[in-house]
């Protein structure tokens, strides 16, 4: 099953980008991918996407290594994102009393993937803003420009704050699922003498073409501004599973 990302900083950023991505095995025939968007608003808000990318791809890796020695139990993608989510709330919960962390160094943006290839089943979890493709169907979360980032929740119960998240979806049918950071909804026609004919969200995240190419999206995203002038003016973060 390829496996297609590609992360990029936006036309209107100049020192960071910051939004992350990271894809990682969580077991023989599972994936967890996710991507990250700090807030604009936060300090070094690069930090707080880019940390929280290094802690679900240890607790990723930890969990593949530790499958052999344990007890072959059947868990569902939609238990085994909640207990990466739970694994995590603690570790970020932890470095910020470490490290003396303000709350405002700690808000992104979060999508969160579980896909079992062996089954052909997955979960999805979107704090904040963000968009996801799920077999030709697109799904939009937009806060406002106000996303209920998870730092601003860590002194809480994970219990009762998880109960509380609505933005999840959950899938029996693995052919074609992307995420996105919601830059991917920001593109920008900032060059002269093109028309737009395009639309990026279904270019990128539902249309084929170049999915021999392990650089698809990369190669899309120079089509749509050699060949249409857009541009993400906001910095994007896209990692997309196609069932070829």
């Amino acid at each position: 099953m390829p496996l297609y990302h590609t992360l990029q900083i936006g036309a209107f950023h100049t020192l960071h980008c910051d939004d992350y991505l990271i894809s990682e095995h969580i077991g023989h025939q599972k994936l967890l991918c996710a991507v990250m968007d700090g807030c604009t608003m936060g300090e070094d808000s690069y930090f707080a996407a880019t940390l929280t990318g290094k802690l679900l791809r240890k607790i990723a890796r930890e969990r593949f290594f530790l499958e052999p020695h344990l007890p072959a139990t059947a868990v569902s993608t939609e238990d085994l994102l909640r207990q990466v989510l739970q694994e995590l709330f603690a570790a970020l919960r932890q470095l910020k009393n470490q490290l003396l962390l303000d709350t405002r160094e700690l808000l992104t943006t979060l999508i969160l993937l579980i896909a079992d290839k062996a089954s052909q089943t997955g979960a999805v979890l979107v704090l904040g803003d963000g968009v996801v493709g799920i077999n030709g169907h697109t799904y939009v979360f937009d806060q406002d420009n106000r996303p209920d980032y998870l730092g601003f929740h860590l002194d809480e119960d994970f219990d009762q704050w998880y109960a509380r998240q609505e933005q999840k979806i959950s899938f029996d049918t693995m052919e074609d699922i992307g995420i996105a950071s919601d830059g991917i909804l920001l593109f920008r026609q900032l060059k002269a003498g093109y028309w737009p004919a395009a639309d990026p969200v279904a270019y990128l995240l539902q249309d084929r073409d170049l999915s021999e190419k392990e650089d698809m999206l990369e190669l899309k995203l120079k089509k749509l501004e050699h060949g249409f002038g857009l541009q993400p003016t906001d910095d994007l973060a896209i990692i997309r599973l196609i069932n070829a």
